[in-house]
């Protein structure tokens, strides 16, 4: 399938981020593809935080994934620094061919290199396909989440 390069997102990337953060469901109904401007605002809030590290997977010079990393430091679990990982996308036309795995495994690797002691995630309960995938990588279903919408 190629060669895959996982790099730090550039704003020439985000059109390909939001199409593939628009493409199921759930995303359809909170993305809005037609207007970059607050996704470019947000990638320059990203790379301006040195605990943020948007990246995408890139083969053969098309954006094919993308994820959202997160380090965090904290107190708890005497002084741990956890990552979350977000916004985990895969191509379409790449689902199936290890390239999540590949991208999930660059994220756990990364935590490791910034100290991190846990890494953490959070899926819409209606992404079966989903857990079983991350529990396929060693994740386990620990814990209940909450959001408040604002």
């Amino acid at each position: 399938m190629g060669d895959l390069e996982i790099r730090a997102a550039a704003a020439d990337d985000v059109p390909a981020i939001v199409g593939m953060l628009a493409d199921d469901p759930l995303g359809a109904q909170r993305e809005s593809p037609d207007d970059l401007a607050p996704y470019l605002s947000a990638l320059e809030r990203l790379d301006a935080d040195p605990n943020q590290r948007l990246v995408v997977a890139v083969r053969e010079g098309r954006v094919v994934g993308t994820l959202q990393l997160t380090i965090i430091p904290g107190l708890s679990r005497r002084g741990a620094t956890r990552s979350i990982v977000e916004g985990v996308r895969i191509h379409a036309d790449e689902r199936g061919s290890g390239l999540g795995t590949e991208l999930i495994e660059w994220a756990i690797e990364e935590s490791r290199d910034q100290g991190c002691q846990l890494v953490q995630l959070t899926s819409d309960k209606t992404r079966t396909d989903a857990h079983r995938f991350y529990e396929r990588l060693g994740f386990t279903a620990s814990h209940t989440g909450f959001k408040l919408q604002l």
